[in-house]
């Protein structure tokens, strides 16, 4: 009899230091746990200025006649007056791309109106330049009142807006990169220093798209490139 009673105490001792180890395991899991999910979502910026480094500038001029023979003798002169324009600013034949002239036949048409075309045919062409010169597409953009003067009829509307892209992205990405993780890091510091304590390490960190857009409406040749990144830093006692 005493037997028994001796192990059913033994037993019940035995798991009351079973149920006591694992809540102290439990305990300290749990506490680990809480310190873990301790942790700062802050967001890091960069942004720079570029300029263009390549310019697309369509020239869209008009020619009219009652002939079609006399249409391409019009369109002709006003393509060759444009391509001396830009050959004499230095662009060669390489960065010069000629569309399929837009023709309108306004007798096929059946036009009516109380004030009929004064020609029979119009057409509509488009010289392109494209090219790494944008300096030079400015100037010559800022010049091409010569053309009128010369007898060219200009166009404009907005499929025919000039662009000026940058292609050199890859290049200041790193560098991009780089700061804007630490103007997160700097942001993560500073909550730290106000919640009293210390920056750990990168818990996730989630890289934005870059976006290039135009610095304003009247300087499309530059560009402001941005990235914001987000970064989950854990804290530290």
């Amino acid at each position: 009899m005493n037997h028994s009673r001796s192990a059913a105490l033994i037993l019940g001792a035995t798991i009351a230091i079973g149920l006591a180890m694992a809540g102290y395991f439990l305990s300290d899991g749990l506490v680990r746990l809480k310190a873990a999910e301790r942790y700062v979502t802050v967001k890091g910026l960069a942004e720079c200025e570029v300029q263009a480094d390549l310019a697309i500038w369509p020239i869209v001029f008009t020619a009219s006649a009652n002939s079609l023979p006399k249409l391409q003798e019009e369109l002709d002169a006003a393509d060759a007056t444009v391509t001396a324009f830009l050959a004499k600013r230095g662009f060669t034949a390489e960065e010069i791309g000629r569309s399929v002239p837009q023709i309108t036949d306004y007798q096929a048409q059946g036009y009516v109106s109380d004030r009929p075309p004064l020609a029979r045919y119009s057409a509509r062409a488009t010289l392109t330049v494209h090219t790494p010169k944008v300096a030079e597409v400015k100037k010559a953009m800022a010049e091409s009142g010569q053309l009128v003067t010369a007898g060219v009829a200009l166009a404009q509307d907005y499929g025919s807006q000039p662009e000026f892209s940058f292609t050199g992205l890859n290049a200041i990405k790193p560098k991009m990169i780089a700061d804007a993780t630490q103007n997160a890091r700097d942001a993560a510091s500073q909550f730290a220093k106000d919640s009293q304590s210390k920056v750990g390490s990168i818990r996730r960190a989630t890289q934005g798209l870059f976006t290039i857009t135009n610095r304003d409406a009247n300087t499309p040749e530059i560009k402001n490139v941005r990235v914001v990144t987000t970064v989950d830093y854990f804290l530290e006692d």
